[in-house]
């Protein structure tokens, strides 16, 4: 009897520790709990409020805030063509900058005789390095530009290993993805900050969000324009300066409603006209955004992905479409 005695004491005593235990362990979850929805109701507000309520109110004066002329490298096709007509549609003169000069040619004079601005265009390939840069400086030293557009981009053809890409590859996806952003800023920022005015948008990627196996120098080129930008825009904002980070996911280039391979639908990647005319919206609101409501949440979703999970998706997704390429070629 004593023995039993002695046992039901010690379960009380153990049970008694174990409660302060359990009842300290459920406030850490509680709070823990707590503060993650908190977090995620402010990331869910924060998407209503940038790209849904600004379509209830009058359009920003893009043109009044940060000048009269824009300047967008990449502006012949994609992206950087669609965000410089949303710019010329609010009056803004454009300067487009590519490679392929009858391409811009076209797109200018599209855009001059749609939206009645005026446009000038300037053939450069950065995948050349530092030599092109002088040419800009000089074609540029009497324009004041008010909003810097760096759309240009070198892209995968399809994901692959690090080891199979090309060493000229490299030096085009660091001469262009990197570089050239720099540089571009480099030679306009001045005249901005003498200005006390004008905005910088460097256009990154969603894939930018978590390490990314077989986009590996891709999606980190594209880490650090979003660093690099969010960075330079808390040294700029005190300047009157506006830097943005738009972090896009897929988009439709031309009308098929294919994307790397897979069918995508439309309200998960917009075409580029779509896609520009939510980004340019967010211009001066936020400095840092996916630019499209959907993209945002596939964004905000990402972040709260763990690393492994989000590694074991774009590993399978890559894999196959490796796979797929290589039954193409």
């Amino acid at each position: 009897m004593a023995a039993v005695d002695s046992f039901q004491l010690l379960y009380r005593q153990i049970a008694r520790t174990c409660n302060t235990y359990i009842e300290a362990l459920a406030i850490v979850g509680a709070w823990y709990v707590t503060r993650k929805t908190i977090c995620l109701v402010c990331d869910f507000y924060n998407i209503v409020r940038l790209h849904f309520i600004p379509r209830l109110v009058s359009r920003r004066d893009l043109m009044k805030h940060f000048g009269k002329w824009a300047l967008v490298t990449g502006g012949a096709d994609g992206i950087g063509k669609a965000y410089a007509e949303e710019l010329a549609s609010q009056g803004i003169n454009l300067i487009l900058i590519s490679h392929n000069r009858s391409k811009l040619e076209s797109t200018a004079t599209a855009i001059s005789d749609t939206f009645k601005v005026e446009t000038i265009v300037i053939e450069a390939d950065f995948t050349r390095g530092r030599e092109i840069y002088q040419p800009i400086r000089e074609a540029l030293k009497d324009k004041e530009i008010g909003i810097l557009v760096n759309s240009v981009d070198v892209p995968y053809e399809h994901p692959r290993s690090f080891l199979n890409i090309s060493e000229d590859k490299l030096w085009d996806l660091i001469n262009v993805n990197i570089a050239a952003t720099n540089m571009m800023i480099h030679i306009l920022l001045p005249g901005m900050i003498q200005r006390k005015k004008g905005a910088i948008v460097n256009i990154s990627s969603g894939s930018c969000c978590k390490p990314t196996p077989q986009m590996a120098m891709y999606s980190s080129s594209k880490m650090y324009l979003d660093h690099f930008s969010r960075a330079l825009h808390f040294e700029c904002a005190s300047k009157g300066i506006f830097v943005q980070s738009l972090l896009p996911f897929h988009v439709k280039t031309n009308t098929a409603t294919r994307t790397d391979g897979f069918c995508i639908n439309t309200w998960l990647a917009p075409s580029v006209n779509v896609y520009a005319h939510h980004a340019i919206s967010t211009l001066g609101v936020s400095h840092r955004t996916s630019g499209y409501w959907m993209h945002s949440i596939q964004f905000l979703f990402a972040q709260y992905m763990p690393e492994w999970l989000w590694v074991w998706g774009v590993t399978l997704m890559n894999t196959s479409l490796c796979r797929k390429a290589a039954h193409e070629s």
